[in-house]
């Protein structure tokens, strides 16, 4: 087996694509290849960076990253959602929507090259059953790439909503479900308009009712795909190498650099990887003078731009997307007095309980338990170990903050009702995001070590995707 950590994308998927299919090839893969294999193994061989050095890592072109999307959707069609239809008993699912007024989820089912829906865009799978594939329609004015077929002809039937009636009364499915969800906003796309229209077109002709797909909706959206695993763990090296840098004598030099200073170099440095941020970062610091932490200010108000000095305890919160997925991480550097080598050892110490929260909480992950019930017993255990924990974790996948289970919130620590209710699956990804609160006696306050890191929750427990802080990042003092 080839080992893709070893192909290296250096702008020419073409020349990299030959050598991995000649090696292949070598080690009895013609027959795997034959079977139609080809495109799943290129999706698989390509490695999303070459990280010639920390400080300039490459990502793919933009053709190359449209082919790679692609690739992953249509894999993901093809292999996930069949199983988390039938585990759901829905046979057809509608997604609905009109030109620059997405469904977030029809936007995940969008080829690399549809920015948007165009005009109205219709999308159909229908589970015909009896071990045979998901049936990918369009019922658009556009061939939606090679991903769903055209299945409407304007000129022979003019109205559109006739037309995806028509079909489900051929197919006969016995549950028709739209986007539609009171507690989960991102199973909620279909407008007030669109299900009003799909509504009285299907009562004219039809006695089928339309349903919520709101658990699939969320197991489309928080399942991760083996494709996209061999990948997401590079963005979030990727991003780790980017906070790497902005935390070091690189970019800061204290008494000069404010907290906003490395702010706009961050979202510069994201501009010259030709990558977005999905949120705009922020660059807090604790220091030893009377001010205290407040969780109201920390997660409602932007932190005013400070002069960094030697002494602080710097803290980021930064994210990125790339490949439709997403990174969000959290961690803190120590800026090195003139006399000082390392951090001092109660601000390890501090670290340190952080860490043992984050193992606390990751520990209590259970296929089955809820978020509230992972809260509850993480809380419960950390506090009997003297921890004072906040917690307040989150899926992350196709967006930031995703569907999936809510595990805590800043100000619900108590549990979230409804989201918190919903059962953790397996082969999912969460940004592990908490904070312990210590008291530094050195400073006389309480600070908070605030931490996310991307992790994998699958058979065998949560792994981290590209490891976790256990140290700071230390910036001297020139």
């Amino acid at each position: 087996m080839i080992n893709i950590s070893e192909v290296l994308i250096m702008g020419n998927m073409e020349r990299v694509m030959k050598r991995v299919m000649k090696r292949g090839m070598k080690r009895g893969m013609k027959r795997g290849m034959k079977r139609g294999m080809k495109n799943k193994i290129v999706g698989l061989l390509l490695l999303i960076f070459c990280t010639c050095s920390a400080a300039a890592p490459n990502v793919l072109p933009m053709r190359e990253r449209a082919q790679l999307i692609n690739q992953v959707l249509d894999d993901r069609l093809q292999n996930l959602l069949p199983g988390l239809m039938r585990r759901e008993g829905i046979d057809m699912w509608v997604l609905i929507s009109r030109e620059y007024n997405e469904d977030p989820i029809l936007k995940t089912m969008l080829p690399a090259n549809w920015l948007s829906a165009r005009r109205r865009t219709i999308l159909v799978l229908f589970d015909p059953g009896e071990g045979k594939p998901i049936e990918r329609l369009a019922v658009a004015r556009y061939a939606v790439d090679s991903l769903f077929r055209k299945s409407w002809d304007k000129e022979k039937q003019p109205d559109q909503w006739d037309s995806l009636v028509n079909m489900i009364k051929q197919k006969q499915p016995k549950r028709v479900a739209i986007n539609q969800s009171k507690h989960f906003a991102l199973a909620d796309g279909i407008t007030a308009t669109e299900y009003d229209a799909f509504s009285q077109a299907l009562a004219k002709q039809s006695a089928i009712q339309l349903m919520s797909s709101e658990k699939l909706a969320i197991a489309w959206l928080e399942t991760r795909s083996e494709m996209e695993m061999q990948f997401y763990p590079n963005l979030i090296e990727l991003g780790h190498q980017v906070i790497a840098e902005a935390f070091s004598n690189q970019v800061v030099k204290p008494g000069v650099t404010t907290t906003e200073d490395i702010v706009w170099w961050l979202r510069e440095k994201v501009l010259d990887l030709r990558l977005q941020t999905w949120f705009h970062p922020t660059v807090s610091l604790q220091r030893s003078n009377n001010e205290t932490f407040d969780h109201v200010d920390a997660f409602t108000q932007r932190a005013q731009s400070q002069i960094i000095m030697p002494g602080d305890l710097l803290h980021m919160d930064f994210g990125l997307t790339y490949l439709r997925l997403h990174s969000d991480q959290q961690q803190h550097a120590y800026v090195l007095k003139a006399n000082e080598t390392d951090a001092p050892d109660y601000l390890k110490k501090a670290l340190a309980s952080a860490n043992r929260l984050q193992d606390v909480f990751t520990g209590h992950f259970k296929l089955g338990r809820t978020g509230n019930e992972v809260l509850k017993l993480s809380r419960q255990q950390a506090i009997k170990e003297g921890i004072k924990p906040s917690i307040y974790t989150h899926p992350i996948g196709y967006h930031g903050h995703a569907a999936g289970t809510t595990l805590g919130m800043w100000d619900s620590q108590g549990g979230v009702p409804v989201q918190g209710d919903y059962p953790l699956h397996v082969n999912t990804a969460y940004s592990i995001e908490l904070n312990a609160a210590t008291f530094i006696p050195q400073w006389n306050k309480e600070i908070r070590i605030m931490l996310e890191e991307e992790a994998y929750f699958d058979q065998s427990g949560v792994k981290y995707l590209n490891g976790r802080q256990t140290q700071f990042h230390l910036i001297k003092s020139e």
